[in-house]
């Protein structure tokens, strides 16, 4: 959907959008504009965020279409969720060219209005061949009439936003026979075009760098593993240190020797929504030029139980020197973090470091699909993104962090094993990772595994991916880096 801001109302718009605050009164440039009012009252319209009121009148002899769009309180997400409903309402109702009369409305949030409409228009629908014209997108344009300028940077910035997000949905809804570790690298090669500096590790650099949690997790599959680090540095090198998003990426998760049930399998085409966020970030702080110096690095595989495959009581030695028993084979992300951890600490020298992972199910048992999990051995860093979560929408929830979680995790023939008892799994998933964080460098953990698919339909996002952790690192980078 193209999104155009312009002074002038177009000839051909099919539908009229009139975007009202909670409880204000309804006065709008249309001869029926008492009418309207009425009515909606009588609908119980108060202008709630992504409040809706559809009305067909006459105007000026002819028939129009005209719509109340409920603004809310005027917050961001109260605008973001208003373009989503655009969008929730529209997109397939045959209406092609739409426009929002948004006399007075800053250009932060218009832009949040359109970012919230395209956001929700987005579909994949790359293997669809039998669609009927009422299941096909109509939607073509959305007119935003109003004296801001296009080049405005709060439309800069949500363009930026669009088009990571719409790379993190594209890599998490994608099969696991399209996506695997060398094809999700292939996708990210074209980051460089916009100044990212691309850098790859193959698997034998990895046999020599010592990699051997991350190569036990892949070693079933016949999908070779890689390491992709995608660094921007918007500081003019100002920034010597960067911040480090590390994305988990098991491109397919079967759980290896540990099989997981046949029922939902098919989900765990996403068990790399971690490193799918750190890609479409980096995409997005490129493409607004963000003033920062950012690495993202993803570490990618597949588990699979074919011959070869890591099994349970195996012991491997990570980047780090240190050992881990592995107890489970489906506890496979710690491993693949351990040593992406390790290395994006030693090759770049961040202070602080973030990690994304859909690691464990215990995490959405404890928070459904609501919150993302957040552990950290920081409180500044840990309230900060905190923060950023609520600004954006994209909530976390802290959880404590311990020696008395840590001591769960010890071994009796290995430095420790890679899961605890059946308690308290997101901590001691956590209290693993914390054991490849070096000396005073800063680190959260996320535990995304329920923000990063859909079942159902939400006011940004359609069944399917969401794209969580894009607008939240986004706005931390933002909040932080560029303050």
């Amino acid at each position: 959907m193209d999104v155009t801001v312009t002074a002038t109302l177009p000839a051909d718009i099919e539908c009229r959008i009139y975007p009202v605050a909670k409880d204000a009164a309804i006065q709008l440039p249309l001869e029926s504009s008492g009418l309207i009012a009425e009515a909606a009252k009588a609908s119980r319209f108060t202008g709630e965020a992504g409040g809706w009121f559809e009305i067909f009148v006459t105007e000026g002899g002819q028939t129009v279409r005209a719509v109340l769009l409920g603004t809310g309180e005027g917050r961001k997400t109260d605008y973001e969720k208003a373009g989503g409903t655009i969008s929730a309402r529209l997109l397939t109702s045959g209406v092609k060219r739409i426009a929002v009369i948004a006399d007075g409305l800053s250009a932060e949030s218009l832009a949040a209005l359109s970012l919230g409409a395209r956001l929700r228009s987005w579909r994949i629908d790359t293997y669809r061949t039998k669609q009927t014209e009422a299941q096909k997108p109509s939607l073509e344009s959305l007119h935003l009439i109003s004296e801001e300028k296009a080049d405005a940077p709060a439309f800069v910035h949500a363009d930026a936003l669009v088009s990571g997000i719409s790379l993190t949905r594209e890599l998490v809804a994608e099969p696991g026979n399209i996506i695997y570790p060398e094809s999700f690298v292939e996708r990210c090669k074209g980051l460089a075009d916009l100044g990212i500096e691309v850098s790859i590790l193959d698997e034998t650099d990895m046999k020599n760098l010592g990699m051997g949690a991350l190569l036990g997790v892949g070693q079933g599959s016949p999908r070779a593993p890689r390491m992709l680090a995608l660094r921007w540095d918007g500081s003019e090198g100002k920034q010597l240190n960067p911040i480090a998003f590390v994305g988990k990426g098991v491109t397919f998760d079967t759980g290896g020797i540990s099989l997981k049930p046949g029922a939902g399998m098919e989900d765990m085409k996403w068990d790399m929504g971690g490193a799918g966020a750190v890609a479409g970030v980096m995409k997005a702080l490129a493409l607004r030029k963000a003033k920062a110096h950012v690495v993202g690095v993803c570490g990618l595989v597949e588990n699979m139980p074919d011959g070869n495959a890591q099994r349970p009581g195996d012991v491997v030695k990570s980047m780090s020197g240190q050992t881990v028993e592995v107890i489970n084979t489906d506890a496979e992300g710690r491993l693949v973090l351990a040593d992406t951890l390790w290395w994006a600490q030693e090759t770049f020298k961040p202070k602080t470091v973030i990690d994304l992972a859909t690691l464990t199910g215990a995490i959405i048992a404890a928070l459904g699909n609501e919150y993302a999990g957040i552990f950290s051995n920081d409180d500044t860093l840990a309230g900060q993104i905190v923060k950023a979560g609520e600004d954006t929408g994209e909530r976390l929830w802290r959880f404590p962090m311990g020696d008395a979680y840590d001591k769960m995790i010890d071994s009796p023939i290995a430095d420790m094993k890679n899961m605890g008892s059946r308690y308290a799994g997101s901590i001691t998933a956590a209290q693993f990772l914390k054991r490849y964080i070096k000396d005073g460098v800063a680190w959260a953990h996320l535990d995304i595994a329920g923000m990063v698919w859909a079942d159902k339909p939400g006011s940004l996002h359609d069944k399917g991916a969401t794209g969580y952790g894009v607008r939240l690192l986004d706005q931390l980078v933002t909040d932080v880096a560029e303050a």
